[in-house]
């Protein structure tokens, strides 16, 4: 079985912006490639790539995002928690797992790169 989460809006899309989803759909992904159940957590908001998201999910046996805008920074915490992340994602989340089950969902190769801010501690985000 395959898990596979997605960064979700409040209408079950894609949310545009990782750190800012409003909650994380898990699928969990049959043998037979299909669809065997969706789970659905709560967000921490905020940067993605400072928050504990990435270890949650591993936790939870994820080893895919299917993302919109992500930074490269998320990218990598995602990565190091054995996380692969596919980029440039968008429409109904469920509509897209399924596309990617098809072979039709590949990396877009960008990164959020719309502006960057330091927060008060100096760490730096990249991200729209």
């Amino acid at each position: 079985m395959k898990k596979i989460a997605v960064p979700t809006t409040e209408d079950n899309r894609i949310d545009s912006h990782f750190g800012h989803c409003e909650y994380y759909s898990i699928y969990t992904i049959s043998e037979d490639e299909t669809i065997a159940e969706v789970q659905t957590i709560k967000s921490e908001q905020g940067c993605g790539c400072k928050s504990n998201i990435a270890s949650d999910l591993s936790q939870l046996g994820v080893t895919l995002m299917l993302a919109g805008g992500i930074g490269a920074g998320a990218i990598n915490v995602l990565n190091q928690s054995g996380i692969q992340v596919i980029r440039g994602c968008s429409g109904n989340t469920e509509s897209v797992v399924k596309q990617y089950i098809e072979g039709l969902v590949s990396d877009s190769g960008e990164s959020c790169l719309q502006h960057e801010h330091h927060d008060s501690d100096g760490h730096k985000c990249n991200h729209d």
